[in-house]
């Protein structure tokens, strides 16, 4: 038996909620994985997990024994970080998790010019919508629209997102006046699907949130789609501040009702928070940080 590679299939077992996703986690097979935890029990001579057909729970002696086992491996791999010069010099693989809109569009233009500048850095950007866990992906810094909850992550505000409602210049022209959301109501619109309802709306007026309802003549789930729709005069859109930016500085879409957006969202930086800081993460954050803060800003 090898008893870290044991060890190691013990913890994910436990942080992925079992040996099916644990076994996803390490790329090996379920069986393997299994035969490891069973081999590390029988070393021990106690049981660590209670098994279930849908779960594993942790015995009383298997959460000593996690706790120990988890701090034992990031000191492992601490300690490897250390001896491969992590530590002394910007170099090895830094793995990038940031939606797909905002990472493509502002951040991965940062990180060419990163890479440039840190020849001996390495970027691996992963690029999604949905949130994950930093540590289960072996992410070292992820970019984060929205209000973020307690944690342990340290976060760096690099800049906000509003919510915007725009139409062409031509629609505009000639259609009945937008002074209010009420006013909606007796407009066509096109609705991103990703970022709200297709037939409702929400605005602010004062402290109070409204639902306005409004008729959609053409929904759909990218932006991009809703953008050029709305630019052709097809009807009013709302979209991410960033996602509109393009046609509103080409002058083929034109902010309307900025009295009514809800209050923006702010967008961080988040990584884990440890002992040491390696120099490739602490030149990304020093070298992306102000980068990103003058790129994400949107005027009217």
């Amino acid at each position: 038996m090898d008893r870290l590679e044991s060890m190691s299939a013990f913890v994910a077992v436990v942080e992925a909620g079992g040996f099916t996703a644990a076994a996803r986690k390490l790329h090996i097979p379920l069986a393997t994985v299994s035969r490891r935890v069973s081999e590390l029990e029988a070393h021990i001579g106690v049981q660590l997990l209670i098994r279930t057909t849908r779960s594993v729970a942790l015995t009383e002696t298997g959460q000593r024994y996690f706790d120990t086992a988890r701090r034992l491996l990031d000191e492992i791999s601490e300690a490897e970080r250390m001896a491969s010069g992590e530590y002394i010099a910007p170099r090895g693989e830094l793995r990038i998790a940031a939606p797909v809109g905002l990472g493509r569009t502002y951040l991965a233009p940062i990180i060419n010019e990163f890479l440039r500048a840190f020849p001996e850095v390495d970027v691996a950007l992963q690029l999604g919508d949905d949130v994950i866990n930093l540590a289960d992906d072996g992410i070292d810094i992820a970019l984060r629209v929205g209000r973020l909850p307690d944690s342990s992550l340290k976060a760096i505000r690099v800049g906000e997102i509003r919510r915007v409602v725009c139409a062409s210049p031509a629609y505009l022209k000639g259609v009945r006046r937008l002074s209010s959301p009420d006013d909606l109501r007796h407009h066509a619109c096109v609705t991103f699907t990703a970022l709200e309802a297709a037939h409702e709306w929400t605005f602010h007026i004062g402290k109070t949130a409204k639902r306005v309802p409004v008729r959609s003549r053409l929904s759909v789930s990218a932006a991009d789609a809703a953008a050029d729709a709305a630019a052709t005069g097809l009807g009013i859109t709302r979209l991410l501040c960033y996602q509109a930016h393009p046609a509103i500085t080409a002058k083929k879409l034109k902010l309307i009702l900025r009295d009514y957006e809800p209050p923006p969202l702010p967008v961080n930086f988040v990584y884990r928070a440890g002992r040491s800081t390696p120099q490739k993460l602490k030149a990304f954050i020093d070298f992306a940080s102000p980068r990103m803060k003058s790129r994400l800003v949107f005027e009217p």
